[in-house]
């Protein structure tokens, strides 16, 4: 893999995870790679910007996050191309999305400059609701009642089938996103290279299991207002009857990876 350009991305409000980023520019800057940084990491030699969506049209050979799963979720939003992410772990909780430590990062950068890397490719998420699309996201998007005092009344069409129920929200959740609030609300962990989307209820009046759906559209209608959030990260309103659609989006997430392994995000979760 060529390195010429590298965005480096830090965990927002991090001493910790600023001081890895500049650790890590300077060893890319010393490999002659060209690398740019965000505000407020700045490094001798490489390009400050003030956010990633300032190079939404640069032509990256990789991005490196350090933080924790939420730094990851965030650069890819920004990422419309199939950029490959290397996830470094620099405090995170459990670093879920991560591929390795701070201190595995000198092996890391030599076996991409030599190929011994490869590329696991993940699907992405979009939501789009009265002709807006909002930004992509990795792992879920949720969509629940502004309303807290009334149960609302959701209608979730997908393929030729209509589900109609009494509840709270409803999250839409990739295979990624399969080990995240999707697992924590009873929904299935799924091997992360499935095309399919799982429909998870949020405290359903009656009893509605999750449901693995083809990777298609899906619509969403509320009785109330809504809330669309993206990834835990974004929140944008959606008005009562409106109608919501969820479909994959064009282009994946890809990660670097540096081994194999089987079910990486369970095995975070300690299975």
């Amino acid at each position: 893999m060529n390195l010429n350009k590298v965005v480096i991305v830090s965990k927002v409000g991090s001493k910790e995870s600023e001081d890895a980023a500049r650790k890590v520019a300077k060893k890319l800057l010393a490999k002659k790679s060209q690398v740019f940084t965000i505000s407020p990491v700045e490094v001798d030699g490489a390009k400050k910007v003030e956010t990633l969506e300032e190079l939404k049209t640069t032509n990256l050979d990789l991005t490196i996050t350090l933080g924790g799963d939420g730094t990851t979720l965030r650069a890819f939003r920004y990422l419309e191309n199939e950029v490959p992410l290397l996830a470094i772990n620099v405090g995170g909780n459990r670093g879920i999305l991560s591929e390795i430590t701070l201190e595995q990062i000198d092996a890391a950068i030599e076996q991409i400059f030599s190929n011994n890397t490869f590329l696991d490719k993940r699907i992405r998420v979009v939501a789009s609701c009265k002709g807006q699309e909002y930004p992509p996201a990795l792992n879920e998007i949720y969509i629940n009642r502004q309303n807290l005092t009334k149960t609302s009344l959701f209608e979730i069409r997908f393929q030729n089938d209509t589900v109609t129920q009494r509840m709270d929200g409803v999250i839409i959740s990739t295979p990624s996103g399969s080990t995240g609030h999707s697992y924590s609300l009873g929904g299935p962990i799924l091997h992360e290279s499935l095309d399919v989307l799982i429909i998870t209820p949020v405290a359903p009046v009656n009893r509605l299991p999750s449901l693995v759906v083809p990777d298609e559209k899906i619509e969403i209608v509320n009785s109330h207002d809504s809330n669309i959030i993206m990834d835990a990260q974004v929140v944008k309103p959606a008005r009562y009857d409106d109608v919501i659609t969820i479909r994959k989006y064009k282009k994946h997430a890809v990660f670097v990876r540096v081994k194999k392994r089987g079910l990486r995000q369970m095995s975070k979760l300690g299975f």
